[in-house]
Formats: C-alpha cells, sequence, structure tokens
C-alpha cells in the first residue's frame, strides 16, 4: 500500500487519471472515499435525504472520486475516471441536469469524462482538459461570461478558447488562463472584478496585463489572489478588513498584501480570507463574528494574522463563518460558525480554535459551501 498521499491529491503531471484508476483496481493504492457533514436543507450532502448531520458520513460506497467544490447549497466532485457528478440545491439549474429541480444524490452531468475543474455557487463554471470553458446555471449580471444574462440549466461554452487553467465563482466569475493572466466577468458592485471600475459585465475581461497570476480564490464580493512570485493580492469588498490590507477601504483593482513571497495555498469564507505560507503556517484575516478566524476571539482584524504556531498546515477551506482546514499528517481541523454542525464534531457548538473532527489521518482535500463540507479520504 502507498504511503504518500501528495502525488494523489496533485496528480496533475505527475499521475494520469488512468494510472490512479489503475493503481486503486490493483490495490497498490488507498481508495478515496467521499464524505460530507453539515447543512442539507437542499440535499447537498448527498445522501439521499435533507437530513443535517454535525459529523461526517460517507457518500455511498464508491472509491472513485478526485476533485471537489462546493459552493452555496449545492455540490460537485470530478471523479478518477474524468466524470462530473452534482447535486443539492438548483433552483437555477446550477446541477447541469436540464431541469430546476432539486437533488439529493449525485447526478452525471451528460456522458463526457474529459472535466478537469469546477467551481460551483449559484451558477457552475468549468474547464475540461481540452482547456474549453463552460458555464451554466444562474446568469444574473452575466455571471456565466455567454454575453446575455440567461439562465442555462446544462452546460455551455465560453467562447472557443483553449487555454482557461482555473475558474472560481460567486457572485461574480474569475478565471486564469495558461498563460497566466487573469479575467472576471459578472456582477462588480464594488469593483470585485478588478477592472477599476464597477460596471458588471456578461463576458470575460482580462484584469490589467500581467501574466503572472498563479491562483484565484473569491468570497462575497471579493477576491484573494497569488501570483508565480508568491506575492498576495486582494480586491473588492472590504467592509470588515477581508482584503487584508490594514484597512476597510473597497478596491477595485488588485492590492499587494505586504510584501512576503512565501504565500502558496488561498481560500475565502463569505467575508474573511484564509492563507497558508510556503512554510506550512496558517494565517487568517477579516470578519470574525463567530471566531471563524480561529484566534481565539471574535475581533476582527484587517491584516493577517497567525493561527497558533504551527508549521503543518497544508489546505484550507472557507465558509459562510467558518474554516476547516487539512494538516500534512492528514488530520482535519475546523471552527466558527456551527449552527448545523458544519464543523463535524458531533455538535452545534462554536469555537474560535482550531478543533480537530475525529481521528481520521488519511484526510486528503476538502471543499466547503455556505454551511456544508465535502473531503475526500484514503482508506
Amino acid at each position: 500500500m502507498a504511503t504518500a498521499v501528495y502525488p494523489y491529491t496533485q496528480y496533475s503531471g505527475i499521475w494520469t487519471m488512468q494510472q490512479v484508476n489503475a493503481a486503486i483496481a490493483a490495490g497498490t493504492w488507498p481508495a478515496p472515499y467521499l464524505y460530507a457533514w453539515g447543512l442539507s436543507n437542499q440535499g447537498q450532502l448527498g445522501l439521499g435525504n435533507t437530513t443535517n448531520y454535525s459529523s461526517p458520513k460517507q457518500i455511498g460506497s464508491l472509491a472513485t472520486w478526485l476533485k471537489l467544490s462546493a459552493g452555496g447549497y449545492a455540490s460537485s466532485s470530478i471523479k478518477t475516471d474524468g466524470t462530473l457528478w452534482m447535486w443539492g440545491y438548483n433552483a437555477s439549474g446550477q446541477i447541469g441536469q436540464g431541469t430546476i429541480t432539486n437533488y439529493s444524490s449525485p447526478k452525471q452531468v451528460g456522458a463526457l469524462n474529459n472535466w478537469a475543474q469546477i467551481s460551483v455557487e449559484n451558477q457552475s463554471v468549468a474547464v475540461k482538459t481540452d482547456g474549453t470553458l463552460w458555464a451554466w446555471g444562474s446568469n444574473a449580471s452575466g455571471k456565466l461570461g455567454l454575453g446575455n444574462t440567461t439562465n442555462y440549466s446544462s452546460p455551455k461554452q465560453v467562447g472557443a478558447l483553449t487555454n482557461w487553467a482555473k475558474v472560481c465563482c460567486t457572485a461574480m466569475t474569475m478565471a486564469i488562463k495558461t498563460d497566466g493572466t487573469l479575467w472576471g466577468w459578472g456582477y462588480n458592485s464594488v469593483g470585485q472584478l478588478g477592472l477599476g471600475n464597477t460596471t458588471s459585465y456578461s463576458s470575460p475581461k482580462q484584469v490589467g496585463s500581467l501574466t503572472n497570476w498563479l491562483d484565484i480564490a473569491s468570497g462575497a464580493y471579493f477576491n484573494v489572489a497569488t501570483k508565480t512570485d508568491g506575492t498576495l493580492w486582494t480586491w473588492g469588498y472590504n467592509n470588515y478588513g477581508q482584503l487584508g490590507l490594514g484597512n476597510t477601504t473597497y478596491y477595485s483593482s488588485p492590492k499587494q498584501v505586504g510584501a512576503l513571497t512565501t504565500w502558496v495555498t488561498i481560500a475565502a469564507g463569505k467575508v474573511h480570507a484564509i492563507a497558508v505560507k510556503t512554510d506550512g503556517t496558517l494565517w487568517i484575516w477579516g470578519y470574525n463574528v463567530a471566531g471563524q478566524l480561529g484566534l481565539g476571539n471574535t475581533t476582527n482584524y484587517s491584516s493577517p494574522k497567525q493561527v497558533g504556531v504551527l508549521t503543518t498546515w497544508s489546505k484550507i477551506s472557507g465558509m459562510y463563518w467558518s474554516t476547516a482546514a487539512l494538516k500534512t499528517n492528514g488530520t482535519l481541523w475546523a471552527w466558527g460558525y456551527n449552527p448545523s454542525g458544519q464543523l463535524g464534531l458531533g455538535n452545534q457548538t462554536y469555537y474560535s480554535s482550531p478543533k480537530q473532527v475525529g481521528t481520521l489521518t488519511s484526510w486528503t482535500t476538502l471543499s466547503s459551501g455556505t454551511q456544508h463540507v465535502l473531503a475526500i479520504a484514503l482508506t
């Protein structure tokens, strides 16, 4: 049995999907099982019901899950065979089934097996392995990028380009191309598209002219991004200091957070931001009403604050007013708002510092919606 999980969770360029499947079939690689917990009022946990659960529950018995995206009250996953599966809230057609019916268990989107990455909210935006970009669901303010404001309940290709690399969405959509350029479209009330204005756009618009953007994460009307040089950038809504710039001023174009070049992983909750540095330390800032910053208090902070002193944090995810994270030892931790059991701790108690979820040491990836979490564990 293989012991290292990183080549699997970051398989691109290391493991092909075929190699992963072959390893699983041969019993030489731990099997990836999918778990969910928290709010399930729209069936977003994928457990076939609308019951909330305050501890992780396995979704089905399949061990073929690879990538996750939870957003709003919907969920999605790409399997190791490249197929796309979605479930949960579907009022705008964001589940991609050609309907507006909610689904409480995973449903395959079409029959294709070339999906590479997806982000879901009230809309869904995804990239295929051929670099094409696809969108469906709510199209308020043109956030599907199709040049109109019409909702679609099945995937529609955005333009004809084949160089899209990464997408994320909330009320707007942001994307990075393979050439390192950054693009935005959709709702832009406070400059969250980073275009220097507050005009909404229904087709992709380039943010500046730089070609060194690496990663992007979206909160409610604000964005956090990293560049290839390890610098951290933010823009948009900033009423609680979620931009990390030491103030509460809104910015309609990217602003650098400090001068460090050691930022590696980013995530955003509704109005707070989270990041991990290359040394494995965890940093957080913004709104803190429910202790979602993990600092042992409920004080808002407008600049990054370190959570504890550990250097073993690896992956992070932000919810409405909660946070979840993985350590390099495969353990899962959560803190903040917890009325639906979204912390996975078996209760509805709020916590203002990290608490370990169960005892497993094989968690590999996670993604959070408004009040629910999806995660994969190897067994």
